[in-house]
Formats: C-alpha cells, structure tokens, sequence
C-alpha cells in the first residue's frame, strides 16, 4: 500500500453540506455511479442517522454500487453507528466511519467532556463498529487543534479497538502544510501501534491549503486522502480531489505514489456534480475550470502551437477535455441521444429516457446543434428534478420601455387543480416570482440569482440557479431554456418545491415513532 494513495470520495455526505446543494435520491446514484467510473476507492455515501432522506440514498448506494467501499458516517453514538450499518451492510464492501472531538475547544464548549471520557468513548463506539465489520474509520474530530499528546492517544486507542484507518481532520481549514507535516510525522513517531492503520486525512479550505495541506500529508506518509469534486462543501469547502490527483500525476517525481483513478474522468464528474448541486465551477478553477487549459496570450499561443509542453504542464485529454465529434440536432435519433448520455456519465430508465428525448426535440426546434452541455443541462433541470408538489403549468409576461412589466402564472397544485395568478414587478422575472409567491404561500429568502450561458452563439441555452433560504435552511434549483425569463421561472419552482418536500419530510418524520 506504500506506494499508493486512497481517494476517499466525501462528495455525497461533506459536499452535499454546501449551502444549497441538497442533492435527490436520483442524483446521489448518478453521481455515485460516475465516481466509480472515475474508479475512486472510498464513496462516503452520507450520514444515514441524519434523516430518513439520507438513510434511504446511503442504502440505495450500496445496494447498486461495485467496486469502491461505501462507507456510512457515525458520530460516536450507538443508534448513530446501528443505523450507519443499517444502511451500509448490504454493499459488496460496507465501511463504517466513526467520528468524535478532540480538541478541548470542542470538548469543553460543544460536548461538555473531559478529555478521559472521551477517550473512554472512542474505544467502546469503535469497538461496536468493529463488532458490524472489519473495514473501520476513525476520525478525530477537530485533530489540528488538538494536544499532540492527547491526539497520540486517541489514535492508539482507536487502533487498538479496532479502526483500520484513522483519518486526521482539519475540521477548521486552520493548519499549514509545515504544521500538518509534523503532526502526520509525530504520529509515526509516537502512536506505537499507527502502522497498523492507514493514515488518512481531511483537509479543509477554509484559508485555501486544503490541497497543499493534504499533499504535505502525502510526503509524510500519509495514503489516504479524503476530497470532493470541485473542492465543494463545507464553508469553504474541501480538498479538491481533481487538484489532488492530478498533482499526484503531474508530480510523481516530488511525490513518488499514485493513485488507480481513470484521471479522463475527472471533467465530466466535476459537470455533473456541478450541474446537479447547482454549484459553478469559477472559470479559472485548476484542472476542471473552463480557463484551465485555454490561451489568450499571443505569446501562449504561439509556444502551444509549436510545442503543448511550452505552457502545459498536463495533456487535457488526461482529464477528460476531448471534444465529442458526434453532433446532435433535430434529425439525430434516439439511439445516438442515449448513447451520447450513456457515454456523459447518465444512466436513463426508459419513461426517463423519453422524456428527457421529449425535451431534447423541442430544444432542436429551437436550437441548430445541441452540444454535450445543452444534454447535461436537460438532464439536470427536467430529469432530475425532485418531486414536484407544484407543477409550473404556464407563464405569460409582457415587458418594456412603456409597459409595467406583469406576469400571469398558472400552477397545478397537489390535488390537480388549477391556480391562477398574476403580478407586476421590476421586471419579468420578478413579476413571475411574485405571481408565484402569491400562489404558494411559503415564506423564504431569494438569497442567490445567477444566470449563465450553458453554450454558445445566439440560440444558447440560458442555464439559471437560484437559492431560496427558509429556517436556516438553503435550498437550490435550476431551470434551463433558450428563453431565460422561463429558465428562471423553472428554477425558483424547483427550489420552492425543495423546500416543501423537505418541510413535508421533516413533518412526516416527526409523526413516525423513534427507531428502536
């Protein structure tokens, strides 16, 4: 194992802490099903004890998935890590991780335990985990603001009690690559028992070292490394995996390990997870930005066109960036329509199939040629799309230099009947909202509007994202059409009906008796 690195995927349980986006059964499978395309070791599926939701996607994810572990989350809990294997027990190779707090910041102001007891717990949760299953992860919990000495234990301990892996966290994104290097080497230095175990890490950005943290990790011994498409999650997020791995291969010479990932995967997983969780990829991101391989400079030019090498130091075919030749318009059949999904990463059931085909018609009609982000795009905003509770029937708006803009919406409700509305406002857009507003009485917050070309040229299809926030809670939808003022209906419909099935999610589980 010395001269490897494990990928441990936490897209689907850290990343999907990110701020609006809260991902659907549906899509959690498809992005699972392309991160074991990518051929990453570890999918941590989620946080089953969480909520019903994530219990049920967690379960659906090992029953489906083959090839990498799936691992289910567990604080050190009982009924958290019974339901975690609950979960997890019917995958071809089910982990449990199991995490606590260290540092005594946590310890005295979170959890109100001495550092004793704590230690104390670890041991028997962990050996509950193992008494499930051989594959064990244990994470300390805030480990870079944690006593040396005391973390030293922590690990032996978990070690002893069963823990395969140990996973040292950088809950906060506070350390530096000098200051993790000597924590992973005052492991090996000190924990008697640490080769027993793989040592991993979790690093986030919240100072933007996550990579260079987990990478320092790397050259200390450590050989796992926890990260998440597009860098996405918490706050500011966490280790990108995509700048991980390609740093690993880019840089074997300073590194010396590699990892067993299909690295021509990397653009089109970070596509969906960015389609799917409404979360852009900034142009100039590393690896998967639209920038990251293209020139402006005449001088860049030039040298590219003489020699890549000149000012590349990666080949975009190595992430996946080849162009796809096969191009799709109002002719193109069905066949050539599923196939190019299939080869994008979208696995369809017929009745999904047929009417994401539907969609693709109508926008042929509209649109000469249709590339792989207009098809992305009709997955992400008509396919997967979460329940509707409300059905964004039909929108009529005026709008001009000498007219009010108004709208007239028409919303099918629960029971099938017909809602009628209309509104003025500053503009189309906003008088369509406050039809809708008026129709569905749902108190929230627009906290996000933006609006993106998905392709190019004067018939593109216009992609927009909103977020709404009730309670605390952020929720993300996406509309896409050549007609943007419609995109953008779609989309606040999508977050509204987010935020009312989780409103009926959360009442329905109030109602349902305690598990066991």
């Amino acid at each position: 194992m010395g001269d490897r690195v494990i990928i441990f995927d936490t897209t689907l349980r850290d990343g999907e802490q990110s701020p609006g986006a809260s991902l659907n059964i549906e899509e959690k499978l498809d992005i699972a099903r392309q991160l074991a395309r990518l051929r990453v070791d570890v999918i941590e599926a989620g946080f089953p004890i969480t909520s019903p939701g994530d219990f049920a996607a967690v379960r659906r994810i090992a029953e489906e998935i083959k090839g990498p572990v799936i691992a289910g989350l567990a604080r050190v809990v009982a009924a958290d890590i019974d339901r975690a294997w609950e979960a997890v027990q019917v995958a071809e190779r089910p982990r449990l991780h199991v995490f606590m707090s260290t540092s005594d910041i946590h310890l005295e102001h979170q959890f109100h335990r001495t550092r004793e007891e704590a230690l104390d717990i670890c041991r028997e949760m962990v050996r509950r985990a193992k008494s499930y299953t051989p594959d064990i992860e244990f994470s300390p919990m805030d480990a870079t603001r944690t006593d040396p000495a005391y973390l030293y234990r922590v690990v032996e301990a978990a070690i002893d009690a069963g823990a395969t892996t140990v996973n040292i966290p950088d809950t906060v994104g506070y350390t530096t690559p000098e200051e993790f290097s000597a924590l992973i080497r005052g492991l090996f230095e000190n924990v008697p028992n640490v080769r027993r175990a793989i040592i991993s890490v979790h690093c986030h950005n919240d100072l933007g070292m996550a990579t260079a943290n987990s990478l320092a990790a790397v050259r200390c011994g450590a050989r796992q490394v926890e990260c998440t498409i597009n860098g996405i999650g918490e706050r500011a997020g966490n280790a990108a995996m995509e700048e991980v791995v390609m740093a690993l291969q880019t840089r074997f010479d300073v590194y010396g390990v590699a990892t067993t990932l299909d690295t021509t995967q990397l653009f089109k997983t970070s596509r969906m997870v960015s389609n799917y969780t409404g979360m852009s990829v900034q142009p100039n991101k590393a690896i998967v930005g639209a920038n990251a391989f293209a020139h402006e400079s005449g001088i860049h030019q030039d040298g590219v066109l003489k020699h890549r090498t000149t000012y590349e130091i990666m080949d975009a075919r190595s992430v996946g960036l080849a162009d796809s030749k096969l191009v799709l318009g109002k002719l193109s059949g069905r066949h050539a329509f599923r196939e190019r999904l299939a080869e994008l990463g979208y696995e369809l059931s017929a009745d999904e199939l047929q009417q994401a085909f539907a969609k693709f018609k109508e926008l042929a009609d509209r649109k000469r040629d249709i590339g792989d982000r207009d098809l992305e795009a009709i997955v992400a905003s008509e396919v997967r799309r979460p329940v509707e509770i409300y059905h964004l029937d039909q929108v009529h708006f005026t709008s001009g230099t000498s007219s009010i803009p108004t709208a007239t919406v028409k919303l099918i409700d629960p029971d099938g009947q017909e809602l009628i509305d209309a509104a003025h406002g500053d503009g189309p857009i906003d008088a369509i909202y406050k039809a809708i507003n008026r129709l569905i009485d749902v108190p929230n917050v627009l906290s996000e509007f933006s609006v993106q070309a998905v392709t190019a040229g004067i018939d593109a299809v216009g992609e927009v994202t909103v977020k709404v926030r009730d309670d605390g809670h952020v929720f993300s939808g996406r509309g896409a059409s050549t007609d943007i003022v419609m995109a953008a209906a779609e989309a606040y419909m999508n977050a509204l009906n987010k935020l009312l099935a989780a409103r009926r999610a959360t009442a329905a589980a109030a109602l349902t008796p305690a598990n066991g």
